[in-house]
């Protein structure tokens, strides 16, 4: 695959249009070397997806773990389910950092999709990126994180971790009205701390979540498959 890349490129130029074009043709097959560059990128991006899981996988058993105990017993502390928000949280910070890692290798199995195999399957459905060359160049030579760790976290938290909150908020909010004879509010007090306090800050909590994961934001995640870009699409 030859071809310049730069700004003032015509793509209707032949030379152009040979980037990408005709590489699934039996006369002419993806040359060895960015086949094997493509093969390792999603074998990368693969092993981030897998931590990835991992994490969600020990946040889902601990959440299950800590509900479980604190219903077991009418004599368990409330306060262990705020635990188990505060556990999750961690795994939500590690996850998003982890995603961080992860979206440096999907961008270039991205860029790899769209600007090669893509207009190889389908040269017709538009042109290539002209700086796609340099942009995946710079980016071997000097790695750099893609989205923020604001972004990070308000992906994990609308994949996954919003429902993980809403079911230990929903549990404790049963386990101090249903489960304790004392009026709900002074069955929220942690020792010393009244209920009202604990009421208000996790009340805080949970607000500063949605903000974050539903928040009008523009997403520099590559290729997110969110929700409203695949309505987008259907009605296209």
């Amino acid at each position: 695959m030859t071809g310049p890349a730069s700004e003032d490129v015509d793509p209707t130029d032949p030379e152009y249009r040979d980037v990408g074009e005709g590489l699934l043709d039996e006369e002419m097959g993806p040359s060895s070397a960015m086949a094997h560059l493509y093969r390792g990128e999603i074998h990368r991006m693969k092993l981030w997806r897998e931590r990835l899981d991992r994490t969600t996988n020990w946040a889902v058993i601990v959440m299950a773990a800590i509900i479980t105990w604190a219903f077991s017993s009418p004599d368990n502390p409330h306060y262990i389910l705020l635990i188990g928000v505060a556990t999750l949280s961690v795994f939500l910070v590690v996850e998003a950092r982890r995603y961080r890692g992860y979206e440096i290798w999907r961008t270039r199995v991205r860029i790899l999709q769209e600007n090669v195999w893509a207009y190889g399957l389908d040269p017709s459905a538009g042109v290539v990126d002209p700086n796609w060359r340099e942009k995946l160049s710079e980016d071997y030579r000097t790695p750099t994180i893609k989205i923020s760790a604001e972004e990070a976290i308000a992906h994990r938290l609308r994949r996954i971790y919003l429902p993980l909150f809403g079911i230990l908020f929903a549990a404790w909010l049963v386990r101090i009205t249903a489960f304790s004879p004392e009026p709900w509010i002074e069955s929220a007090a942690i020792g010393m701390i009244s209920g009202t306090v604990v009421l208000a800050t996790v009340g805080l909590f949970y607000l500063t979540a949605l903000l974050i994961a539903c928040r009008p934001r523009t997403w520099h995640a590559k290729g997110e498959l969110r929700a409203e870009d695949l309505r987008e699409q259907r009605r296209k």
